[in-house]
């Protein structure tokens, strides 16, 4: 696709435009529809942790065996973040979102109907590629939507649907699978690809985003419908737009190139976003991915019981979200890390002095460190896409999803292997427990603050 160089005029107009937008019935239709697919692709990332113990059962699986089906969509899911921001950041944001939940929808009819083992986690695969193409692209779309002004609440109560999908997958999975099976739980999932009907009527592309790649005509009538619905659902009229900072001509009509992420100012930010996006992941799916399995084997928990103890903790993610959503406006950013991540150590150095001893202890303070990891992962979303520029925002989300599935694939596998070991579980929360202090350390001294500055101050 051809582009022209970006007229900057068109580009600070756009951005201050966006600005000026009071919040309205139209914001939360948009973010309403992006989070119904976002929500549905938590959903599904979830749901093989939960179905786990009975499709070894019926497949006979290995330990080997049920740690590839554990972690073949994790790889997927790094493919798919890697590829999303390149695609988003040529192709457009509703493009990609769109392209992402019908493939995962598909990925769900075709795991329930599978046979056997090997075409189940070849689809698992392909829908991870899209699981991960999803998450990043909607968080650059709905941070380039937002302005300056409660940005992290704007943003983070979207993202609150993330938790929500893994909670209610949790919840949906302890009841359907031991009443009706895994594969009707698949089923279930795939319903919710029809919303790609909807995304595509009613979801602008991003006005930042073509402004940014030259598109200026497109840019100023997408900008124009957006405020006419925007004066429609507030029966007022709009403000003048304020001034907003200059975009200065390095912000050309290219798109993003991976060495743009280690230039300049954008070296440091880089390497702490990423330190921190492995190490929460690494940390919550470490743990939380097991904790059927552990309920079952360890404790002799029946697989119901083992389910329900499971969803303590996606509970727990969720009520941590909510308040790393409610507060990052006003603590800011680097303190809800700081503290998402603190207070995992915490609860992993608890459980390890400890010993998990039973599965309550471990079901209390699994569910401690998943309210903390879950805060700290989701502020995330907000965080990243204010570091980059228009040209490499989705870029660099994307390559935070990259750490991210690093830190998922390689945490259960850590588990397994220390466990594995004959160590017992206090090992494993001392590691787990240790990785997150260096997160928290690193977050603490180098991350930088970006509460209250516009997407363009912060990355001119």
């Amino acid at each position: 696709m051809s582009i022209t160089a970006p007229d900057h005029t068109v580009q600070q107009d756009v951005a201050a435009r966006l600005e000026r937008l009071p919040m309205s019935r139209w914001h939360v239709s948009v973010r309403l529809i992006i989070g119904v697919v976002t929500f549905f692709e938590a959903f599904d990332q979830l749901l093989i942790a939960f179905s786990l113990p009975e499709i070894s059962r019926e497949w006979g699986l290995s330990t080997a065996g049920a740690t590839a089906t554990l972690t073949v969509g994790s790889i997927g899911m790094l493919l798919g973040a890697l590829a999303s921001g390149w695609l988003a950041d040529r192709i457009g944001r509703v493009r990609v979102i769109t392209l992402c939940l019908v493939i995962t929808a598909l990925g769900n009819l075709g795991m329930a109907l599978s046979p056997a083992l090997l075409p189940f986690l070849v689809l698992r695969f392909i829908q991870g590629l899209a699981i991960g193409g999803e998450v990043p692209t909607a968080a650059s779309y709905i941070a380039e939507l937002s302005r300056a002004k409660r940005r992290g609440r704007f943003v983070l109560m979207y993202e609150v649907v993330f938790p929500a999908g893994l909670t209610v997958g949790a919840l949906a999975s302890a009841w359907i699978v031991p009443h009706w099976g895994w594969r009707t739980l698949f089923l279930i999932a795939a319903i919710p690809g029809v919303a790609a009907f909807f995304l595509q009527r009613r979801v602008p592309e991003s006005p930042r985003w073509l402004a940014a790649r030259g598109r200026s005509a497109e840019a100023q009538e997408v900008m124009t419908r957006i405020e006419e619905n925007v004066r429609r659902s507030t029966g007022r009229d709009l403000p003048p737009p304020a001034p907003a900072p200059a975009v200065v001509g390095s912000e050309s009509a290219r798109t993003g190139a991976l060495r743009d992420l280690f230039t300049g100012r954008y070296r440091r930010r880089t390497l702490v976003v990423w330190t921190i996006w492995f190490v929460g992941y690494l940390a919550n799916y470490g743990l939380t991915s097991w904790l059927p399995t552990l309920y079952k084997q360890v404790f002799g928990l029946p697989i119901d019981v083992s389910l329900w103890y499971s969803t303590l903790a996606s509970v727990a993610g969720l009520a941590g979200c909510v308040l790393a959503a409610l507060t990052i406006d006003r603590l800011g950013r680097r303190m809800v890390l700081s503290i998402g991540l603190g207070g995992t150590t915490v609860a992993m150095g608890v459980l390890a002095v400890l010993g998990a001893n039973s599965a309550g202890q471990l079901a209390v303070f699994s569910a401690f460190a998943a309210m903390f990891s879950f805060a700290a992962n989701i502020s995330l979303y907000l965080y990243t896409p204010e570091l980059y520029p228009t040209r490499s925002r989705a870029l660099g989300c994307s390559l935070g999803g990259v750490l991210n599935r690093l830190g998922i694939i390689i945490g259960p596998i850590l588990v397994a292997l220390v466990y594995a070991g004959g160590t017992g579980l206090s090992a494993v929360f001392l590691l787990i427990g240790g990785i997150t202090l260096v997160g928290t350390l690193v977050t603490a001294v180098f991350a930088e603050e970006t509460k209250g500055r516009t997407l363009e101050e912060l990355s001119p």
